[in-house]
Order: C-alpha cells, then sequence, then structure tokens
C-alpha cells in the first residue's frame, strides 16, 4: 500500500467503513422469499467484488461489519429471529478468505473461487437452520426428525442463486480495481 502505516491504516479503515456501510444497504434492500429462505440480498456482488480487490483481513472487516449491521436492521424492521445476524457472519466472512486466496491466481481461478464461496454460504446457513428445525433452537419451532429438518432446511439451497452476482462482480471489478490499485492494494 501506497504511504507510511497510519495512511494505510486510514486506507483500509476506511474501505472497511465504506463498504461495510454497501454491504449493510445491500443486506437490507432484499428480495423477500418464503419461509424459510427469507431474502436473497444485493450483497454478494459488493462482498465478492470487495474480497478480489483487497487483503482478506480487509474484506472480512468490512463484510462482517456490513452483513451483521445489515441483518440486524432488517430484523428490527421487517422480523426475524435475532440469530439471523450471525448467521450472517457465520455464513459470509469465509468468502472473504475463499475469493482473497484466489484474486491474484488469474480470471477461472478467480470465478472458481466465487462459485466455492456461494456454495460455502449456502452449506454454512443450511447446515446450521437443519440443526435449528432438528433441536427446536432460536424461534424454528418444536424439536423433530433429522429427515423433517433437512426437509425444512433445503430451501436454503435456494441461496446457490447467489452464482447470478459473480458477473454484477466482475462489473464491480472491472470499474473499480483501478482505484483500489492506487490506494495500494494489489
Amino acid at each position: 500500500m501506497a504511504g507510511d502505516e497510519g495512511t494505510r491504516a486510514s486506507i483500509r479503515l476506511a474501505v472497511v467503513a465504506v463498504f461495510g456501510a454497501l454491504i449493510a444497504i445491500g443486506t437490507f434492500f432484499s428480495i423477500p422469499m418464503p419461509q424459510p429462505l427469507y431474502e436473497i440480498t444485493w450483497a454478494p456482488a459488493i462482498y465478492l467484488a470487495l474480497s478480489a480487490m483487497t487483503d482478506m483481513t480487509t474484506s472480512a472487516s468490512a463484510i462482517g461489519v456490513g452483513s451483521f449491521i445489515g441483518e440486524a436492521v432488517n430484523i428490527s424492521v421487517k422480523g426475524g429471529s435475532p440469530i439471523y445476524p450471525f448467521g450472517m457472519l457465520w455464513a459470509r466472512v469465509p468468502e472473504a478468505f475463499i475469493v482473497g486466496w484466489a484474486r491474484n491466481r488469474g480470471r477461472r481461478t478467480l470465478v472458481a473461487a466465487m462459485v466455492l464461496a456461494t456454495v460455502f454460504e449456502t452449506l454454512a446457513f443450511f447446515l446450521s437452520d437443519w440443526l435449528f428445525y432438528v433441536y427446536g433452537l432460536f424461534q424454528y419451532g418444536s424439536p423433530t426428525t433429522l429427515a423433517t429438518g433437512f426437509g425444512y432446511a433445503a430451501s436454503d439451497f435456494l441461496t446457490m442463486f447467489d452464482v447470478a452476482f459473480i458477473p454484477i462482480a466482475f462489473g464491480i471489478l472491472a470499474a473499480a480495481r483501478p482505484a483500489f490499485a492506487r490506494l495500494g492494494f494489489k
């Protein structure tokens, strides 16, 4: 990064603040879905692109802050379980590390990492929801069987539709990567 360590830290903080806010907005303004899926957010294009443009710590911080705040506002306004913001952390923050690993390894590897990150997010939502249904945790109803819980949580597989945001993320990359390079993110 350009400049001294103080300047680098300020740039990272500014990126976390701005992109955390964008991710929060993208999480709040969502497409409602039938329960138990809840919603599809606009945030994936933002956090996938950010993970490909910055270091893993910066992108993970922005994703964590933005996802948590966006989902906390979501449940405050639209309703939902108080566990949702924590689920967003569990499912989204690791995506920064998956995509960040591939950011300088070529376009095909980056696309594959974005798909893998979406698979991870989908499985993170599914596995936790499945267990929450089975054991009746966090407003997920009464305890039930493994098979019934699986059925209830199976709609989480629709999260795979987030792969549709990958081309949008590449559009963001094409537009914003030169500016991020000038800020010192290579």
